[in-house]
Order: C-alpha cells, then structure tokens, then sequence
C-alpha cells in the first residue's frame, strides 16, 4: 500500500503573489487569499504545516462591498471594560485612517480559529491600501484576479 506523504517544514517552497484589490469585491477576493495563505492549491498540501504563500495586496482602500454592506456591515469591537462595546460601519473603515482593516478582517475570519499555525499563515498576507508596497526584492508573481470571473468585479 501506498502510505501519504506529508510535507516537512524544510521542503516547503514559499511564494510570493502579488493582488490588486481595485473594484473587486471583498469575499470573493477573501477567500481566494485565505486559499492561498493555507496552501490548499498546492498538490502536496499538509494541514499541519504552513505551506501557503506569501500574499500582497494593493489597493485595498478602492475594494468593492456589494449591496448596501458599507453602511449597513458592523464591525463590533469591546474595551474590556463594562459596557464598553464599541461599533462602526464598513464605510467609516474604509474612508478612515486604515482602510486596510476590512481586507484584514475579511481574510482573518476565514482562517481557522485561534491556532499558532493560523497566526502564522495570517502572518503572511502583507496588505496596503496605495499602490506601492515594500516586497519588490522578493518579485511576487501578479496574479490578475478580476479577470478570473465576470462576477470577481463589481460593474
């Protein structure tokens, strides 16, 4: 019989995607980030390593919420002190000082919870809300996400 053969930390080859988040919209980029920073594309996916690849994201302040989500989207945060839950929209975020975050937030809940592997893989999406990013030396592959699907872009 054949056995499975898992990957090893050492024999692991990290690369580096490069995304543009312009016009697209969140979940569906969200999702096909987590996809990656887990490494579930790869043939030789263990889900006990962190084999994933390294993500940038660009443009993340001009990414697109479908509906009437940049109102009506409630981010919750608490204190830690009594009575001390505070909320804003998804709008407020995105034309606040970190427009990033809903990038982050939407990636971050689709990662598995609370774990030292799931810190470490969310560890390796890098995003930013202009167009310049710092990660030119390690020349990540540009991967044109909009043009994957019709339905990728919002019209």
């Amino acid at each position: 019989m054949k056995t499975t053969k898992f990957l090893k930390t050492k024999e692991v080859e990290k690369q580096w995607i490069l995304l543009d988040a312009e016009n697209v919209i969140t979940g569906r980029l969200a999702s096909f980030i987590a996809l990656h920073l887990r490494g579930k594309h790869r043939p030789d996916y263990s889900p006990h390593i962190d084999c994933g690849d390294h993500v940038i994201v660009i443009n993340a302040d001009k990414v697109a919420l479908t509906g009437k989500k940049r109102s009506d989207k409630i981010y919750y945060r608490h204190t830690g002190y009594p009575g001390g839950l505070k909320e804003t929209t998804a709008g407020k975020i995105l034309d606040g000082r970190f427009p990033e975050r809903v990038m982050r937030k939407a990636v971050q809940r689709m990662l598995p919870k609370e774990s030292p592997l799931a810190r470490k893989q969310f560890s390796n999406l890098h995003v930013y809300a202009g167009a310049d990013h710092p990660h030119e030396a390690q020349k990540p592959t540009k991967i044109d996400f909009a043009a994957m699907n019709s339905k990728n872009t919002k019209v």
